[in-house]
């Protein structure tokens, strides 16, 4: 009921009422601390069954289902996903479908068993704009694509960090969550930078070759909160990415494709997922400028919408299949596999703003000139001559194995060297 749940229950009110579904029933352990919640969505009225446990939610109304949607915590996506799918029940899953390689793998193999494929909740896949873009550039419009970026900063406070005991950790009870900016809040934008990689055909993510990274941490979290990241695609594209919660001012952030022929700017605006503005500018070569801009877009909806034409046979494959992540949860991994430690930023080299509505947020000392030399340049902070910054290094797909080890002692690292005590909330 809580969190992006939310959301979705917003978009399935107005999706009934122009005949397009009905919901059977939904599932909270705290069921009971929303009751105004309950009144405000008219449950009583639509004849929506509750339930605490979600077991008994799938077995007692599993006749009258066809799909079942997982808006809950990542580290609960594996076991709900398979318990759906193992009752004959389609899944909208919500990303990231897991940060752990391995875990996606063992929920790849439940998937094959599945009679309808899930869909993934990356929500920009569905922007007909975005998917124009890239049938022009599949067909060979803009020549060979050389670089693919996306730079993003979205100022996050402590109480981002306090909202949930998974926030910000590596592990929770031994698992894998690998909680960042790069893994959760922005993985939007960096499926999105995947989906321009795979120039083949429109429905083509890019695969991971290796990756360069440097990993930061300035808020009291066991994660990272800034990542520094060059990777190389199956296609020889390089991939640039930089993101960070650790800063100030307006979120913002920024995709970019360069070509042989044009290059190609892509903004979304930050702001509620009901509302979505999105706005393109290609710079061509011989000096011509393209520009075009979209506005108001539900984008929950019009996801929703895609899958339920997908059971409906209307459509042959959901947007966003299991298997085109595992590119995106290849990335999360290596990153840590490459920068080798999370380096954390001295509180004398940030600065700490605290809003009575919002929390305390903490940014970096130059974080957005960093990003910005980064994505110009090429430069890692740690070739910038930062005094916050070390050297990271690199590491490739067949590393993954080692990952859950490196975790363990990186989570180990934390309590070591941090500078003030590290709550495991």
């Amino acid at each position: 009921m809580g969190g992006f749940a939310g959301t979705h229950h917003d978009a399935l009110l107005r999706l009934e009422a122009v005949g397009e579904c009905r919901l059977v029933c939904t599932c909270d352990p705290n069921m009971d601390g929303f009751r105004q919640r309950r009144r405000d969505l008219d449950f009583a009225g639509r004849g929506v069954r509750l339930f605490a446990d979600y077991l008994e939610m799938l077995d007692g109304c599993r006749d009258e289902l066809d799909v079942v949607i997982i808006p809950t915590p990542v580290p609960l996506h594996a076991p709900m996903h398979k318990a759906c799918v193992e009752r004959g029940l389609a899944v909208y899953l919500e990303k990231p479908p897991t940060l752990n390689w391995a875990e996606l793998e063992e929920m790849l193999a439940v998937e094959a068993r599945a009679g309808k494929l899930t869909n993934v909740g990356f929500n920009f896949t569905v922007d007909p704009q975005r998917q124009a873009l890239k049938r022009r550039l599949v067909d060979g419009e803009f020549g060979a694509v050389q670089k693919v970026g996306v730079s993003a900063l979205w100022p996050r406070s402590d109480r981002y960090y306090a909202r949930a005991g998974w926030a910000g950790r590596l592990l929770t009870d031994g698992r894998l969550i690998l909680d960042s900016c790069l893994g959760n809040a922005m993985a939007h934008h960096v499926y999105n930078a995947l989906f321009w990689c795979g120039s083949g055909t429109l429905w083509e993510w890019g695969g991971i070759e290796e990756v360069s990274a440097e990993l930061y941490r300035a808020h009291e979290i066991e994660g990272m909160d800034t990542v520094f990241l060059r990777a190389g695609t199956s296609r020889g594209i390089e991939l640039d990415i930089a993101m960070s919660h650790a800063c100030a001012g307006e979120p913002s952030n920024e995709e970019f494709v360069a070509c042989e022929a044009a290059s190609i700017q892509y903004r979304v605006l930050p702001g509620s997922l009901e509302r979505i503005d999105t706005s393109y500018e290609i710079k061509w070569r011989d000096g011509r400028i393209e520009t075009g801009e979209e506005e108001a877009m539900n984008i929950v909806d019009m996801n929703l919408r895609a899958y339920f034409a997908y059971l409906r046979g209307e459509m042959d494959r959901p947007l966003n299949r299991l298997v085109d992540s595992r590119p995106f949860v290849h990335l999360n991994g290596l990153v840590y596999l490459a920068a080798k430690r999370i380096t954390t930023v001295s509180a004398d080299l940030t600065k700490k703003t605290t809003l009575p509505e919002s929390g305390t947020f903490t940014s970096i000392n130059a974080i957005a000139e960093a990003v910005q030399c980064f994505m110009t340049a090429g430069q890692f902070p740690s070739e910038q001559g930062l005094a916050w910054a070390a050297r990271g290094g690199r590491a490739v797909p067949g590393e993954l194995p080692s990952l859950e080890a490196v975790i363990e002692e990186m989570s180990k690292d934390v309590y070591k060297h941090s500078d003030s005590e590290i709550s495991r909330r």
